[in-house]
């Protein structure tokens, strides 16, 4: 990793337009830092750069050619799921709640079980970095609740008219899609054109989601980190979801 940046305290991030893959044995990394350094997360973020890494590594920060993403005007919802809405809009004790509990939702996020995955890449420096991203109205949880429980949900980081998708979860068939339909539902009425989603995986796919070129993504996200279209602070509940019927 010969020419890839080390990152002090304040430096800045190296534009991925201009520094295309330093190492091309590890295509996408930008950059490495000791540990998430105070107001570099809001940064990475605006410069199309996310981290990704595991306990006992560096903060390996990316910015992978293509991206995955998800046009919210072209989420599919499928029949299924639409069945799954009406359940959950008639069920009095089903609700969703946004930054009810952003501290349990992402715990739940990096506990969840995946298939051919071993630990988590959501460390406690990460816990702690987003949480501060949170407290300054820059990360957002959407909870899906059942009976007092929760079921399932995601949480995401939006900067102007930007949203990146981080992680979902789900203790209940089809909780998270709840969850991704309303943000979703809630990108189309207030103009976000795009969600982040960093990488390609089949259920992602099957959702609506698909790769574009980074440059594309980094060009889409500096006209749309100029909109203001997003208010603060994030406020719908679950029949945000009729949005789909």
């Amino acid at each position: 990793m010969g020419n890839i940046a080390w990152l002090g305290t304040q430096d800045p991030f190296p534009n991925p337009l201009l520094y295309q893959d330093p190492d091309p044995s590890v295509p996408g990394l930008i950059a490495v830092s000791e540990r998430i350094y105070p107001g570099q997360l809001s940064r990475a973020y605006r410069a199309g750069i996310f981290p990704w890494y595991s306990d006992n590594q560096p903060v390996l920060w990316w910015s992978p050619n293509p991206r995955m993403v998800l046009k919210p005007s072209q989420f599919k919802c499928h029949e299924s799921l639409k069945k799954t809405i009406r359940q959950f809009l008639y069920e009095e004790s089903a609700d969703i709640l946004v930054d009810d509990d952003f501290g349990l939702v992402m715990r739940s996020c990096a506990t969840a079980r995946r298939k051919d995955q071993d630990g988590t890449w959501i460390t406690h420096e990460i816990m702690d970095a987003y949480t501060e991203l949170h407290e300054q109205g820059n990360a957002h949880s959407i909870a899906v609740i059942e009976n007092g429980n929760l079921i399932g949900g995601l949480y995401c980081v939006a900067f102007g008219g930007m949203v990146f998708g981080e992680s979902m979860f789900s203790h209940q068939s089809d909780a998270s899609k709840l969850a991704l339909a309303a943000l979703c539902a809630w990108c189309n009425q207030h103009q976000v054109e795009m969600i982040d989603c960093q990488q390609e995986t089949d259920h992602l796919k099957s959702l609506g989601a698909a790769p574009i070129s980074r440059d594309e993504f980094l060009t889409h996200l500096q006209a749309a980190l100029k909109q203001s279209n997003i208010e603060i602070p994030w406020n719908f509940n679950k029949t945000i979801l009729r949005y789909w019927l």
